[in-house]
């Protein structure tokens, strides 16, 4: 009989204890083992946490310390989570069943955010705005006070830097209610921001069912502002609530994103990114490129190397470096996916690749799936409109570019887009017409911390990364001084 785990604290506004609410196990998706115990935080946590996270917000001195003095601690928590790179994505890997060279990737991601969102602090300029008057004018921002970083599964270590990193810079208490399924990197960045210099109670990381913890977060009257990313049917319950409470949010929401492959593509890069597009990851991503759209005179060539392609992508133990997929993050999301293709195929659709779980050693416990094309589809299926989140793509052939318009853009999503094609006026003509908040052109899924993101319609509202996401996080004010000689005419 195996030990039973030890009970994992979580962080109560710097208070490390279990928490008062139920206990669950968090499980390691390749095997099904429990890889942490703890009890998640009960609604009197999070009023706690909030309460003293208001309190040290006010009394720390955090917020009113000079940027550079803030940047330095921003630089210390990079420089602590590359010492710890490997074991960080060793956990990660632990935490939801990715690959070990992407969990460093995100992790590497996650020492880049902290680093770059400090030097942005640093740099980062008030405004003097034009004179209309006998006065001068100033624009300045100021921290909320507390804010709510409510975080996904799929992508934890760098999710958490993408909130943590330009709240903390801006000054305000951070309150992370990570995943239910994916605790262990928030409470380790936790821990990292603490040992840096981040003022206990600055910081808290409150476990749980977003049903009920995200939802009094939310609520929550000291609580400023949310970043949340996750489902869209969350994300609008969450601005329904900030919009009684007259909140601000950013929502990064759900994607159907479409990769359109044209007739002067370089079929070899184009094949390898729409591969990388909608399979790395297993697919659990947000901006997984799930609708192909390719040029009818190209289209059995294209999508038959790309089954040939899929076929032989390497799925499994995510602890080995060739792995190339990990398992699905539960058994219940692999039953979602494994309900969307059989819809597939009674919808009229054929599976060119996968459509099964991989049989064998080292598959029985895990929740692999094997990576899947459907063809035959229609725009209107519902595989081609609602997110599955899983490794599915959906492969349609397009007979002109009005038409491949028209169809990339009937979605209620537009996070994210690519393009490929030699001619560089059309590639950039076709990203300019596709509605989405990002467009890859000739590559996919490549990001910069210094460049926004974000999505339109049901994929979200706001953004996040860039110099601008520091403001996200602040309150804009206007300081008028007056330098007139005279006393105002009216009060004569």
């Amino acid at each position: 009989m195996k030990a039973r785990l030890e009970l994992l604290p979580i962080d109560v506004a710097g208070e490390w204890r279990p928490g008062n609410g139920e206990e669950y196990e968090s499980l390691y998706p390749a095997t099904g083992e429990p890889v942490a115990r703890l009890r998640a935080a009960s609604p009197g946590d999070v009023d706690e946490a909030i309460n003293r996270a208001d309190r040290t917000f006010r009394n720390s001195g955090w917020a009113q310390m000079l940027p550079h003095a803030r940047a330095a601690v921003l630089h210390r928590v990079a420089a602590l989570i590359r010492e710890r790179s490997e074991d960080l994505a060793q956990r990660q890997r632990l935490d939801n069943g990715k690959p070990i060279s992407e969990t460093r990737a995100l992790v590497a991601s996650a020492a880049g955010t902290f680093q770059y969102f400090a030097a942005a602090l640093e740099t980062l300029e008030e405004a003097i705005t034009p004179s209309r008057g006998a006065w001068v004018t100033m624009s300045v921002h100021e921290p909320m006070g507390v804010v709510a970083a409510i975080t996904p599964w799929n992508s934890p270590i760098a999710s958490e830097a993408q909130k943590l990193a330009p709240a903390r810079a801006a000054g305000n208490a951070v309150v992370v209610k990570p995943a239910e399924v994916t605790p262990l990197m928030a409470l380790e960045l936790a821990s990292i921001c603490e040992e840096a210099g981040v003022p206990r109670g600055m910081v808290s990381v409150l476990p749980g069912k977003g049903s009920v913890i995200g939802d009094v977060i939310t609520r929550h009257p000291l609580v400023r502002r949310v970043s949340f990313t996750g489902g869209t049917a969350t994300g609008k319950h969450i601005a329904r609530i900030a919009a009684d409470k007259m909140m601000p949010v950013s929502l990064e929401l759900g994607g159907k994103s479409p990769t359109m492959v044209l007739e002067d593509a370089d079929l070899d890069h184009a094949l390898a990114g729409v591969l990388y597009g909608i399979f790395s990851s297993s697919g659990e991503s947000c901006i997984a490129g799930s609708r192909l759209f390719v040029a009818r005179r190209i289209y059995d060539e294209f999508v038959t190397r790309l089954a040939r392609a899929a076929g032989s992508l390497r799925v499994g133990d995510p602890s080995s470096e060739r792995t190339q997929m990990g398992p699905l993050i539960t058994a219940g999301h692999r039953e979602s996916i494994e309900r969307y293709v059989a819809l597939g195929v009674s919808e009229g659709g054929r599976i060119r690749s996968g459509g099964v779980r991989p049989s064998g050693a080292g598959f029985d416990r895990g929740y692999f799936y094997t990576p899947t094309i459907l063809e035959g589809l229609a725009n209107t299926a519902r595989v081609s409109r609602e997110e599955i989140f899983g490794p599915v793509l959906v492969a349609m052939p397009f007979d002109t570019e009005d038409d491949l318009i028209a169809q990339a853009n009937d979605s209620v999503y537009a996070l994210a887009a690519g393009v490929w094609s030699r001619d560089f006026k059309r590639a950039w003509a076709l990203g300019r017409a596709v509605q989405a908040g990002t467009v890859w052109i000739n590559t996919y899924k490549q990001f910069s911390v210094s460049t926004p993101f974000g999505g339109w319609r049901d994929s979200g509202l706001g953004r996040e990364k860039g110099r601008e996401g520091i403001f996200q996080y602040m309150q804009q004010k206007s300081l008028y001084w007056g330098i007139n000689e005279e006393p105002l005419a009216w009060a004569r």
